[in-house]
């Protein structure tokens, strides 16, 4: 009796691999909780020239989930809705997290969030750790920091860090505008 080939043999067709996590996205995704989510969209696209990549919408408007993305990251935001676990900024009446932005212009992005509407919390200033930075908070409560490495002499950095320790060591926060000392805080 002839011996049967192997590719005689019936294969099961292979599945196709799927990475467990999804293209352009890194290890941790912020995901803001927000009043108004369909405003803060158009906001962040205005302000950091957010891309739009996702909105699905319940009726009535709101959004149920959206996906942006700044530079090379994704945020994913939505509206709060009742008994859901988080609240948005307007809600706590403040938030607790701050969403960081890296730059290779940090004074054009800066002026282009600040025309938009964002409120300055710290001024963009050379810091004494090499970077140009600086916080905001958006029309919906959350802060964001805004910064690009620079060059500065050690000279600088050292000048700048006694100056930030000793606005610390009177509990107050170093480029921070007539802010309540730390302690009260």
């Amino acid at each position: 009796m002839p011996k049967k080939s192997k590719k005689a043999k019936k294969s099961k067709p292979k599945k196709a691999k799927m990475d467990p996590i999804p293209k352009g996205f890194g290890t941790v995704t912020p995901y803001l909780s927000l009043d108004r989510a369909a405003e803060a969209l158009e906001w962040y696209k205005k302000a950091f020239g957010a891309k739009e990549l996702d909105r699905e919408t319940v009726p009535g408007g709101k959004i149920m989930h959206a996906r942006i993305r700044i530079g090379d990251s994704i945020i994913m935001l939505s509206d709060v809705f009742p008994g859901a676990d988080t609240q948005a900024p307007s809600v706590l009446g403040n938030t607790t997290t701050t969403m960081h932005v890296y730059t290779k212009n940090v004074d054009k992005l800066w002026q282009q969030a600040v025309d938009a509407g964002a409120k300055v919390s710290m001024p963009l200033d050379n810091q004494f750790w090499g970077e140009r930075y600086g916080k905001l908070k958006d029309p919906f409560g959350h802060n964001w920091s805004l910064s690009q490495r620079i060059p500065m002499t050690k000279a600088e950095m050292k000048e700048k860090q006694e100056q930030a320790m000793a606005m610390f060591s009177q509990g107050q926060h170093p480029g921070a505008e007539e802010q309540a000392p730390l302690a009260q805080q």
